[in-house]
Order: structure tokens, then C-alpha cells, then sequence
């Protein structure tokens, strides 16, 4: 029988068919991604005054050799510390306000307030590419305590979160060795007056249950986060002083049914509310940065991968092939050629200061 062009198309679709392997994507417990969709802005890692800071104060030597991330944040928290004696009644104080000024004048033995400390902390650890953000935070108890307090949370590459991080007193909160972030804090205070958790001060993460430098028990230390605000602009060292004030606050039941007391006082943004910001949704504020997310799409031998994340000062992604390739640099929409049974993709981020974000793994198996 004589075949038909059209027939003969077909044939040769089928047989090609016939030779294409069928693939599906592995569902894989990768770090979860939080898209950021109530903070504005980032620190600008390419402004010369990071490096100027890092080289002014040679800050390289605090780590003597030391390349766990979170064992360098912590001993940059303790430098700080030891350069900057607490003065909560020195004002007007000297310096300007700027991470610089103020270490300059702490240095020839000038103290300063929280918000100095918080100041300084931000500069530093932006400047080695960690993630960091103001904010701040304060009992709020009418008739008792009712004090505010400036301080930082860090991003954790390693643990894929936030934690608090008090450069004033050289301190963190953890549950279960997990550092905890400024709202889990809030939690374990609201839940049983911190019971479960621990405060630990120092680059040794000492146990302290009471201050030996204040005498504050972890229980009113951790009351502090009863309220908190977080400055909604994250450029505060490269915009100083113009940096602006709009408060982030997470407007759940607990914020619904009291008020923050500052002093005497509400709060002062309860009477101008264009200066804060009410955040009903959680993740909003535990945003993650330097984290993946994958949108992937398999045609036939073909597996088209899009990447998603939101990396501040993103200088590249990249990937490496398991089980022995090298990490070498990609573009967000990239296509693999499937050729084995089983592919296994692992993609981070890298920021201008060469620090790599979680790792997101994708895994392809042959059906």
C-alpha cells in the first residue's frame, strides 16, 4: 500500500516517541520561601562605606580563621560589645549617629544607648553580606515595665530563619539549640513566660538565666519582645540620616486587644498611625532572603527550571550537579537535557559580599 506523506510524518513522530524517556519531579523538604511583601528596600553592599568600615576597624581579625557563619556573626556582636560601654543617660551624645561616628567615639571611651548598639550591628553585619534589620521593642505594661529597646535580627543562612541578636548585651534567646527570632520570643513570653527557652550571651552561647552585668532575669529580658516594631526601610546604614521612620507591626490578637505603653504613654504612633504599618499576615515580616524557589516544567528529555528568590545585592545564582559536580554560575530560566535515570540539581544564591544563600535541591526521576 502506498503511504501517504501525512502517514509517513506520523510514523516518524511515533518512533521518535517511542525513544523519549517520561520524567517526574521528586517532591524535596527544601527550605521554605517567603516572598517579602511588607519591608522596602536593602542596604547597598556596593556603597564604598561598608569596606571603609571593614578596613578602618580591621574587623577581618575578630574572626582568627573562623568560617562558620554564625559563629562570625557572634563574634562580631562580641566586638562590638567590647568596644562600646553602656551609657543610657549621655545625651546629647557625640558621634552623629552613624555606625562610624559612634564606634570613633567609643572608642576613646565614650558610652552610648541601645540604639547605638543597634546602629553599629546593622553596619557590621551588612557589610559581611549577613542580612540585618533594625528594630525595636518594649514591654509596653501599664503601671510596670515599660521601657524601649533598640536591637537587630540577623538572617541565618544555615538555619534558614531570622534570629534576634542584642549587640548591647551580647546575648540571643534559643530553644532546643535553634536561635530564635524576635516574634518566637514573643511567643515563648506570651505562651509561659519564657520557660522553655534559654538566654545565652556570648560567641561560647553561655547559658545566663540573670544578667551578670545587669542583673535582668531571661524571663523580663524576653518581656521586652511583648511589642515590637520593625522599621519598615532596610537601608538605615546607607541612607543615614535620612533614613526613614514607618513602623512594621503584626497586628494579631494580642495587639488587637491591648496597648503598647511607652513610658506613661500609648505608644507615640498610635496618635500619628501614618507612621505605622499593621501586618496581619506573619510571613510577611519572617520574609526570607537569599532563599529559592523553583517553578519547573518537563518536555520531554527537557526539564525548563524557572528560579525565584529574594536575594539583596543577588550577584549570581548557582548550581552544581550531584553526585560530584562543581558550583558554577547560572541564569534564573535555564533547560537541563535529562539523560540518566535520576538528576539532582542543588541551587543557592551568592551576594556581592560572597555570601551563599540556603540550598535549594531539585531531584528528576525517570518514571
Amino acid at each position: 500500500m502506498k503511504t501517504t506523506p501525512f502517514a509517513a510524518i506520523l510514523f516518524t513522530v511515533l518512533i521518535m516517541g517511542c525513544g523519549s524517556r517520561q520524567y517526574d519531579v521528586v517532591d524535596v523538604d527544601n527550605p521554605i520561601y517567603k516572598p517579602n511583601t511588607a519591608f522596602i528596600g536593602s542596604e547597598d553592599l556596593s556603597n564604598p562605606g561598608f569596606q571603609h568600615i571593614i578596613k578602618k576597624y580591621q574587623l577581618d581579625t575578630i574572626f582568627h580563621g573562623e568560617t562558620d557563619e554564625f559563629q562570625r556573626i557572634l563574634l562580631l556582636r562580641h566586638w562590638i560589645k567590647s568596644v562600646i560601654k553602656i551609657d543610657d543617660f549621655g545625651d546629647p551624645y557625640p558621634g552623629g549617629g552613624s555606625a562610624e561616628g559612634i564606634l570613633d567615639e567609643a572608642l576613646q571611651g565614650q558610652g552610648y544607648h541601645c540604639g547605638h548598639f543597634m546602629v553599629v550591628q546593622n553596619g557590621i553585619m551588612n557589610a559581611y553580606g549577613y542580612v540585618t534589620r533594625t528594630l525595636g521593642a518594649g514591654p509596653g505594661v501599664k503601671g510596670g515595665p515599660s521601657g524601649h529597646h533598640g536591637i537587630n535580627e540577623i538572617w541565618l543562612n544555615d538555619y534558614n530563619k531570622w534570629f534576634l541578636s542584642d549587640a548591647k548585651y551580647d546575648h540571643h534567646f534559643e530553644k532546643s539549640g535553634i536561635p530564635l527570632s524576635a516574634l518566637e520570643i514573643r511567643d515563648e513570653y506570651l505562651k509561659n513566660r519564657a520557660a522553655d527557652i534559654v538566654k545565652v550571651k556570648g560567641p561560647g552561647r553561655t547559658v545566663t538565666d540573670e544578667d551578670p552585668e545587669t542583673g535582668t532575669s531571661k524571663e523580663r529580658s524576653a518581656q521586652t519582645y511583648t511589642w515590637i516594631e520593625f522599621h519598615t526601610h532596610n537601608d538605615m546604614f546607607t541612607a543615614w540620616p535620612d533614613h526613614e521612620t514607618l513602623l512594621t507591626m503584626y497586628e494579631d490578637e494580642f495587639f488587637m486587644n491591648n496597648t503598647w505603653i511607652w513610658g506613661d504613654n500609648p505608644h507615640w504612633a498610635y496618635d500619628k498611625p501614618e507612621f505605622m504599618r499593621l501586618v496581619q499576615n506573619r510571613d510577611a515580616i519572617e520574609w526570607t532572603p537569599n532563599t529559592i524557589a523553583s517553578e519547573i516544567r518537563i518536555e520531554g528529555n527537557v526539564a525548563n527550571i524557572k528560579l525565584i528568590s529574594e536575594t539583596p545585592n543577588l550577584e549570581a545564582y548557582q548550581m552544581k550537579e550531584m553526585p560530584d559536580g562543581d558550583w558554577h554560575q547560572v541564569e534564573e530560566l535555564l533547560s537541563m537535557d535529562l539523560k540518566r535515570k535520576r538528576h539532582e540539581f542543588i541551587f543557592r544564591t551568592m551576594n556581592l559580599a560572597g555570601v551563599s544563600g540556603p540550598e535549594h535541591q531539585i531531584v528528576i526521576n525517570e518514571k
